[in-house]
């Protein structure tokens, strides 16, 4: 996967999951997470590379939180069209 990407799951209308999929080569696992705060959980592969980062509380997590961890990950921040689905909801 060459592009991040927001993915996010509904249940009645309302967000319950969302992961944010980091660029990664194909067949690439998590063997590692570590909690971020927030709500929020970092994934790792084994050589320590950030593979995604879940948002276990969609609804109360906000943009600047994740954008925090991105930022001391080494990722840019995530543009407003990223977030949208989120917003959205």
């Amino acid at each position: 996967m060459k592009q991040r990407y927001l993915e996010v799951t509904y249940r009645k209308g309302k967000p319950i999951a969302a992961y944010l999929y980091l660029p990664r080569d194909i067949g690439t696992t998590a063997t590692r997470t570590e909690d971020a705060g927030h709500g929020l959980r970092v994934d790792y592969d084994a050589k320590g590379n950030v593979l995604g980062i879940e948002l276990t509380a969609p609804g109360v997590v906000t943009a600047e939180q994740l954008n925090d961890v991105l930022t001391r990950l080494g990722q840019a921040p995530l543009q407003s069209a990223e977030w949208a689905p989120l917003e959205a909801a």
